[in-house]
C-alpha cells in the first residue's frame, strides 16, 4: 500500500503477494511505475529500499518500504489572474472546472489568458509550483471538467485508466430535434476532413468512435441528452449527433447557431476516476452552467 500521499516521494509498504520478488518487479508490478520512470529514478539514485539506495534487483520481504522520489518538474506557464474552480484535490490530481470561451493551453492563436495561464496564477497563489499536465481537454467552448496532474506518475496512472476506458466521462447537452428514442449508441468512426482542418466528419477508415446516450428531457424543438464517452476523440459528441440529424445547440462548425446560448451547448458534467494513491474510485461534478440552465428554462417556455 502507498504512504506519504502529499508529496512527490512514492513510499510503498510491501504486501505479502510482493514477498521474494525484486525491487524493480515490485516497481512495475504492485505500483505500476512505467519503465521510463523507472530508469529515470534509477539513473538519478532515487530508489530506496527501507532507506536505503542499492541495486533495483535486490530481494524485497514483506513490510518493506520502497521508496521512489519524483523529479520535481517546475511550471513554465505565465500566470494570468483568471478565477479558477477547483473541484477535487490532493498531493497528485487536480480537477477544476473550465468556464466556456477559455481555451485549455497556450497557442499560437491563443499565447496567453488560457486555463494553463490560470492555474499557473492558482498555484503560485498558493504557494505551489509544478508542472501543470493537462490529463483530458474541452474544445473552447465546452465547460465543465479538466484534470491536471501534478507529477509523471499520476499523469502516467490517470492516463493508462482513460487508454483502458476506466475513467467515466458524462456529459450534458442541448441537442437540436427531438431525438424518438430514450436511448442509444452512436457507433460509427471518426477522422479529419481534411488533413489540415479542425473539422471532423464520420469516415468508413476513421477511428473507432463510440457514444451513448439517454434523454433526460424532450421540449419543442431541441433535446436534452445525458452522453458517456466510451472513446474520446477530438470533437466526438459534436460528429456523431450533427450526423445523426441533432447537432449540438449554437454549435456553428458543425450545425447552426442559435439564439437560446452564444455556444455549443455542451458540459463535462462528471468525471470518476482511481486517484493513483488511492484505494477506491472517486466522483467529481461539476453542475450545468449559468448559460445553459437558461437556454433550458426558454426551451421549457
Amino acid at each position: 500500500m502507498f504512504i506519504n500521499k502529499e508529496s512527490l516521494r512514492l513510499d510503498y509498504v510491501v504486501e505479502a503477494h510482493d514477498d521474494g520478488l525484486k525491487v524493480i518487479d515490485v516497481l512495475a508490478t504492485s505500483m505500476n511505475i512505467s519503465s521510463r520512470l523507472i530508469r529515470k529514478c534509477k539513473n538519478h539514485k532515487n530508489i530506496w529500499l527501507n532507506g536505503h539506495t542499492g541495486s533495483v534487483n535486490r530481494i524485497v520481504r514483506e513490510g518493506d518500504v520502497i521508496s521512489m522520489l519524483l523529479d520535481h518538474d517546475e511550471n513554465t506557464f505565465d500566470p494570468n489572474p483568471i478565477p479558477v474552480t477547483a473541484l477535487y484535490e490532493d498531493g497528485d490530481i487536480l480537477a477544476v472546472e473550465k468556464q466556456p470561451f477559455l481555451v485549455v493551453h497556450p497557442t499560437k492563436g491563443h499565447p496567453e489568458g488560457t486555463l494553463a495561464n490560470a492555474l499557473s496564477h492558482f498555484q503560485y497563489q498558493r504557494g505551489q509550483n509544478y508542472k501543470i499536465r493537462f490529463i483530458n481537454r474541452l474544445d473552447r467552448d465546452t465547460s465543465g471538467i479538466v484534470l491536471i496532474a501534478k507529477n509523471a506518475y499520476a499523469q502516467q496512472i490517470i492516463s493508462e485508466q482513460m487508454q483502458a476506458n476506466l475513467v467515466d466521462k458524462v456529459y450534458v447537452a442541448i441537442v437540436e430535434g427531438v431525438m424518438t428514442d430514450d436511448q442509444g449508441t452512436i457507433d460509427l468512426p471518426i477522422e479529419r476532413e481534411e488533413a489540415l482542418d479542425i473539422k471532423r466528419i464520420v469516415m468508413e477508415d476513421g477511428l473507432p468512435s463510440v457514444t451513448h446516450y439517454t434523454v433526460l428531457e424532450r421540449f419543442e424543438n431541441a433535446t436534452l441528452v445525458n452522453i458517456q464517452l466510451e472513446t474520446g476523440r477530438t470533437h466526438q459528441i459534436r460528429v456523431h449527433f450533427s450526423h445523426i440529424g441533432h447537432p449540438v445547440l449554437g454549435d456553428v462548425l458543425y450545425g447552426a447557431s442559435s439564439t437560446l446560448i452564444n455556444r455549443q451547448a455542451l458540459h463535462c458534467h462528471q468525471m470518476a476516476f482511481k486517484p493513483p494513491r488511492e484505494p477506491e474510485k472517486i466522483y467529481v461534478t461539476s453542475e450545468i452552467p449559468e448559460d445553459m440552465s437558461q437556454a433550458i428554462i426558454k426551451l421549457r417556455g
